[in-house]
């Protein structure tokens, strides 16, 4: 596909082609534009970590304190300077009310976001490798899914279940699948065996969220694509790693008498980066509605 073939269509668009055209998407997580930044260098998918974003522009754990308008601009901003990546949203629950949610999801579809996950989980929320999580009924998600599906143009809609009791998950992957979801997501998920058998039982794509530490074990890409999933998240990679990044500097730093002398990264190199952000800026999209 040309470049201004690309151009012309639209994030939703772009990221349904992907995932037919590929065995095996995956989307790397981001705590911020910088890290998006980076990311992008090696993938060409991003993740909009609610439990990265929730970290690094509130300080806090993801239980609840994203709001919507913060994730909104978090998106603009991202896509002005990376305007063909594949960027797809963590919403949570959509916050709260489904007319909320609504409006949410028309404003990342026009700011230019590509997907979004909504989550069965009622608040308050906890992260879904963590236990405490409570479940909405299922019809009302469904209620809520099937008014976001109504509302966006192209977006690709993930439906996602924090549900641990396996008849309950089969029931709701199976209703999610029904009620029109582009693709279904179990979080919490702790083998590839029920990735097969829930991949099976569905004709949407299924994915498989994974983060270090947490309740799945870690998989290859082979593996997942083997037990039949077809879209990967690995929601924490960029913010797990600045963790260790940042204390070792600041440990060198104390060690080495406040000299700066051996550093990997200085400001030419780091101002490359921004400089290539600058070359791609572009004003999000505002897609017209019908």
């Amino acid at each position: 596909m040309n470049t201004d073939s690309r151009a012309a269509q639209t994030a939703g668009a772009r990221l349904r082609a992907a995932v037919q055209e590929r065995d095996l998407l995956p989307f790397i997580g981001v705590y911020d534009v910088f890290s998006a930044t980076l990311a992008a260098r090696h993938f060409d998918a991003l993740f909009v970590s609610g439990f990265g974003f929730a970290a690094s522009h509130y300080g806090l754990p993801d239980i609840g304190f994203i709001t919507w308008s913060d994730i909104v601009n978090y998106v603009q901003r991202i896509r002005t300077v990376l305007p063909e990546h594949h960027l797809l949203v963590d919403i949570d629950d959509g916050y709260c009310d489904t007319e909320v949610a609504c409006h949410v999801v028309s404003l990342l579809e026009a700011s230019g976001a590509s997907g979004v996950v909504l989550e069965d989980q009622k608040r308050p929320r906890r992260c879904g490798h963590f236990e405490g999580k409570q479940l909405m009924e299922l019809d009302e998600y469904l209620a809520k899914l099937r008014q976001v599906l109504a509302t966006r143009h192209d977006l690709f809609v993930i439906a996602r279940t924090d549900s641990s009791d396996p008849h309950d998950i089969q029931r709701r992957v199976m209703a999610f699948a029904e009620a029109g979801a582009d693709a279904v997501l179990v979080d919490g998920l702790k083998n590839l065996e029920t990735v097969r058998q829930l991949s099976a039982l569905v004709r949407v794509p299924f994915c498989f969220n994974q983060i270090a530490g947490g309740k799945s074990l870690p998989c290859t890409f082979t593996e997942l694509r083997q037990a039949g999933a077809r879209l990967v998240i690995y929601s924490t990679p960029c913010l797990f790693a600045a963790q260790p990044a940042i204390d070792d500097a600041l440990q060198a730093l104390k060690r080495n008498d406040g000299s700066l002398a051996g550093s990997r990264v200085g400001v030419k190199e780091c101002t490359q980066v921004l400089q290539e952000n600058l070359s791609r800026r572009r004003a999000p999209q505002v897609i017209p509605h019908a």
